[in-house]
């Protein structure tokens, strides 16, 4: 029930990207004010993810997903109404209320429920499940949208029939969390409690923090220019995009768990790794893409190096962590996460506005190539057991 609830609640993730900096310069957003869009969504999960983590800790986990689910419903009702810069901003305010909770909470119990050998392949399986809904309701808007425009309306109509129609989906994901999503908080004794309070703040969790806050911000920094500057570069409309980015989507969509069997039995650094380098090269080659098709292909490669780092990174987490203070270990997790999130969008704003249009997609390089330096010199995996065969997350058809 948690995989469908995410799997629901993710519809509107993936055509977002594409349609919201459009929309938003529909409305006479600037670049920087498009970066903003996606800050926005990380200033809420900024500020409260280091408390929360302690939070889910002391009174459970399910709570705090009903929370996240019913924060991503409103979101999805308030973006039906957003024809203006600020109302838009609001909305992703209230959205980054639900990403604040929700994530959080079901790494947190994906974390609990998971044998210790095979952490990355149940990792990758709620991945999966966010991207196969990403997916089909990226597909199902863009198909709405063709549709739609043939009766010639305008992209406040076409926003607003669109997100209510995503609103359906939202409020199945709050059901599905509601019905059958249970408890997971480990009993807590005071002896468990004190062989592991101090691990929350160990030195390779803070190595960690600091290597995801800085590769964080750097991706952020060049997603939401990203459809901005392959318009303005290859001439190409917002449909032709969208389908150079299927291979990629699929992807992600069908490997994760596979991807995170594989760091289950070889270790978490090497994914980790590859997948920061492969990302630096492609965010090398994009002001040199010359046409969709390489687009595509490069758009592919990049997400099969990052269906293999994400869950690693993931699965690492809850590898150092007691269970004890899991909740407070991914709190800190993606407290850094979201910290670059904010602080990435906007930099790219600026520098793209300012020095150049590449020039975001240059610095991302280096920083991704120093955060694969930093991975394989500092980090140090801790001795986890490696099976051939692993429990997974049970995977339900979508």
């Amino acid at each position: 029930m948690l995989w469908r609830a995410v799997f629901w609640v993710s519809f509107p993730f993936g055509i977002l990207s594409f349609v919201l900096p459009i929309y938003g310069k529909e409305l006479g957003a600037s670049a920087l004010q498009v970066g903003g869009f996606f800050s926005a969504i990380s200033l809420v999960p900024l500020v409260v993810r280091p408390f929360l983590g302690r939070a889910l800790d002391r009174w459970g986990r399910r709570p705090f997903l009903l929370l996240g689910l019913s924060g991503y419903a409103a979101a999805t009702i308030l973006f039906c109404g957003a024809d203006t810069v600020r109302l838009l901003m609001a909305a992703r305010f209230v959205q980054g209320m639900g990403q604040a909770f929700l994530w959080i909470s079901a790494y947190t119990i994906v974390a609990d429920v998971a044998k210790e050998a095979g952490r990355g392949r149940n990792f990758g399986s709620i991945d999966e499940a966010v991207n196969r809904g990403a997916l089909i309701g990226t597909t199902a808007g863009f198909t709405a949208i063709f549709m739609l425009q043939d009766l010639d309306l305008g992209w406040r109509q076409l926003w607003f029939l669109l997100f209510a129609a995503y609103t359906v989906p939202a409020l199945i994901a709050l059901w599905a969390g509601w019905r059958g999503v249970e408890e997971t908080l480990p009993e807590r004794t005071d002896t468990a409690l004190a062989s592991t309070e101090g691990r929350s703040l160990s030195r390779q969790l803070m190595a960690l923090m600091g290597i995801v806050f800085v590769t964080g911000a750097s991706k952020a920094m060049v997603w939401p220019l990203l459809m901005i500057f392959l318009q303005d570069t290859l001439a190409a409309d917002v449909g032709a995009l969208a389908i150079a980015y299927v291979p990629a989507a699929l992807i992600s969509s069908f490997l994760p768990s596979r991807m995170g069997r594989m760091t289950d039995r070889l270790g978490r650094k090497g994914p980790m790794a590859v997948g920061l380098v492969v990302g630096a090269l492609a965010s090398a080659l994009i002001p040199h893409v010359p046409g969709v098709t390489t687009l595509a292909v490069l758009w592919a490669v990049e997400s099969l190096g990052y269906t293999a780092s994400i869950p690693a990174e993931r699965a690492f987490v809850a590898d150092i962590a007691g269970q004890d203070i899991r909740g407070t270990s991914y709190g800190l997790y993606t407290f850094a996460h979201f910290l670059g999130a904010a602080v990435g969008p906007l930099a790219g704003g600026w520098l793209y506005d300012q020095v150049g249009h590449a020039t975001p997609f240059y610095l991302n390089t280096t920083v991704l190539i120093l955060g694969a330096v930093l991975v394989t010199l500092v980090l140090h995996e801790p001795r986890v057991a490696r099976v051939e065969q692993t429990a997974s997350v049970v995977q339900p058809r979508a």
